[in-house]
């Protein structure tokens, strides 16, 4: 695998769409506790992710010192993500196997920022944010799913297809870059967005 795939697997047309399944795989289970706890760690790092990008499309806000602009989304939605998943569809295996199953994750996750890094999309300081607040929302996770009942396969995996769908869909149909762009350009009332290359 090339460091250029690699840097795909964090796309958040794979890691948003992802991100819904999981919610729904749960709401299947009736592990409620587990599906309000993702949605809202999962929810709230991609609102971090987008109110830093907004920032600094806005107000070319960020840390020249660090050379960082903004938290990388490809980063934080594959280290949220993809443990998580690894951990969930597994729920009889011993915990050392879902433990070990987890942890090749955020190792494949830690190389998918070094991807982004490599390709220069982000600085080590914006993927690496990323990365560690993607893997806050995984420690999170595991916290709220234990002791909840495992969802039935059938079903769970029916709702978890359509919720990848759906929202696979709307990604589509509303791209999130275009989006930030919009609002970054309304809040601030710029007529252009800060380039990506300006920093402080």
């Amino acid at each position: 695998m090339t460091w250029s795939q690699l840097l795909h697997l964090g796309d958040l047309s794979l890691t948003v769409p992802t991100g819904g399944a999981i919610a729904a795989w749960l709401l299947a289970g009736r592990a409620w506790r587990a599906a309000f706890g993702w949605a809202l760690v999962f929810g709230s790092a991609l609102g971090l992710v987008a109110a830093s990008k907004i920032a600094f499309l806005g107000w070319a806000t960020g840390v020249p010192a660090l050379d960082f602009k903004a938290i990388s989304g490809h980063a934080t939605g594959f280290a949220a993500v993809f443990p998580t998943l690894c951990y969930l569809v597994a729920p009889s295996r011993p915990p050392r196997a879902r433990a070990i199953g987890a942890a090749a994750a955020l190792g494949l996750a830690a190389l998918v920022a070094a991807a982004l890094v490599h390709a220069e999309e982000h600085t080590l300081a914006e993927a690496l944010a990323g990365w560690l607040i993607g893997t806050g929302v995984f420690l999170c996770t595991v916290h709220f799913v234990r002791g909840q009942p495992a969802p039935p396969a059938g079903s769970a995996t029916a709702c978890a297809t359509v919720a990848f769908l759906a929202a696979a869909w709307l990604l589509r149909s509303a791209p999130l870059n275009w989006w930030m762009i919009k609002v970054a350009l309304v809040l601030s009332g710029n007529p252009a967005p800060t380039p990506w290359d300006h920093c402080g």
